[in-house]
């Protein structure tokens, strides 16, 4: 007689450790083309904060576009991998694209780069995260296992990634985009190994969803004081993220250092983001959702205030490190406070409309704004006024998102196979 619930337990724990592994080779990919993409843009290519600023705003702009399409594609195709082996085939070409395509776009014309990187990037790494966590999320509710202990692969992929890039990109920063290319291509090895179990009554709940039932989301208040969190809070870290390698690398003696150093900051910090991500479950099943995007909301505003407060390398990069802490607890409350209070057969479309997209428009909104505000009044003072954003709005959530669970739900399995996708 066949163990099913052994068959079960081997299909789950093999699924866990090949969609780790994705994850890792994944931020491996994305650390190494775009970690240090500021520093590119303003010492290689020579661009402005303004030019930067609107080159990160072409991004959000694009993977906002995208996002929704992700998202109501992903839900309506249910457990199925095709959306992942796009995304790796597109990765694949990341390091020709920046050598040969992006760069030399941006020095004929600033604008003309923007929009071409911005479609490339915004569908390959600034959408296609939110597409991959969300379907790693599904798997995970299917097979028990929490998101974030696979998703800590992630970021010590990201990690690995940093500790060299930095002394890397001072060779020449073509070596970081070949690296990335050749990491892509385990990424397709691994997508092409996963096999997913799908159930009729999945495959029947998947095809059951409808534009219209993802149009209903946009009539819910509650859905909409979550955006406002999104908005309010969340994007603001993307935007003080963008140029900040610009920032702490005039910090030191000159530029390379700055550089090299950066990188082991932001490789110790993600190290440590990774060990939080691991923790982070346990954490948000204890506060609960609503407390723990609270809790994140400050510690970002403490972060990105202390930025514009403290003075020299040790100061600064005490205040990053907060990341590592806040990041996780974030993610891992998003997709739990989503799960509690909306219709899981929109998971996708929850995440990547309601999280990604809203944080997307925020930062197309914010992104030129603040590169004008560090071209005018500096990174200090332009730190100090997003800090005071991140805080407003973080009250304000306070009084805006759910206290409590609308519909109790469980992470058990929802069967055994009966297809092979």
């Amino acid at each position: 007689m066949v163990d099913r619930w052994g068959l079960f337990y081997a299909y789950s724990k093999t699924l866990y450790w090949k969609l780790s592994a994705y994850f890792f080779f994944f931020f491996f990919t994305w650390s190494y083309s775009y970690s240090l993409f500021s520093i590119w843009l303003g010492q290689e290519m020579k661009l402005s904060g303004t030019e930067t600023g609107i080159i990160f705003s072409a991004n959000a702009i694009f993977a906002l576009c995208m996002q929704p399409l992700y998202g109501y594609i992903s839900d309506k195709i249910g457990l199925k991998k095709n959306i992942l082996f796009f995304i790796s085939i597109l990765l694949v070409l990341v390091g020709p694209f920046y050598i040969y395509v992006y760069g030399p776009l941006l020095q004929y014309n600033v604008l003309l780069g923007a929009i071409v990187g911005g479609l490339y990037l915004g569908i390959a790494f600034l959408a296609g995260i939110g597409a991959i966590e969300s379907y790693v999320e599904k798997i995970g509710r299917k097979y028990g296992f929490e998101y974030g202990k696979s998703r800590m692969w992630g970021s010590l992929g990201w990690a690995a990634a940093t500790f060299f890039a930095g002394q890397l990109f001072n060779v020449n920063p073509n070596i970081n985009f070949w690296v990335a290319s050749i990491s892509a291509v385990i990424l397709v090895g691994i997508i092409i190994s996963v096999k997913v179990e799908i159930t009729n009554q999945e495959i029947e709940r998947a095809e059951s969803i409808t534009l219209k039932d993802a149009g209903q989301l946009f009539l819910l208040k509650d859905f909409w004081f979550f955006m406002l969190y999104v908005i309010g809070v969340t994007c603001i870290y993307g935007v003080y993220d963008q140029q900040f390698p610009v920032y702490y690398s005039s910090l030191f003696p000159n530029e390379a250092m700055g550089n090299q150093v950066f990188g082991y900051l932001n490789s110790f910090q993600v190290f440590l983001e990774a060990g939080m991500m691991f923790l982070a479950p346990f954490i948000v099943n204890k506060l609960g959702a609503k407390n723990s995007l609270i809790l994140a909301g400050f510690l970002m505003a403490i972060r990105i205030i202390g930025s514009g407060l403290v003075v020299g390398p040790i100061g600064i990069s005490s205040m990053k490190l907060i990341h590592a802490v806040e990041l996780p607890i974030m993610l891992i409350a998003i997709f739990k406070y989503l799960a509690a209070n909306f219709d899981t057969r929109l998971s996708s479309v929850l995440y990547l409309v309601g999280f990604q997209f809203a944080k997307q428009v925020g930062e197309s909104i914010l992104s030129p704004i603040a590169g004008r505000l560090y071209d005018s009044i500096g990174f200090r003072q332009t730190y100090l006024t997003l800090g005071v954003v991140v805080l407003t709005f973080t009250i304000i959530s306070i009084f805006t998102l759910l206290n409590s669970k609308k519909n109790k739900r469980t992470n058990q399995p929802v069967g055994m196979l009966e297809e092979v996708v």
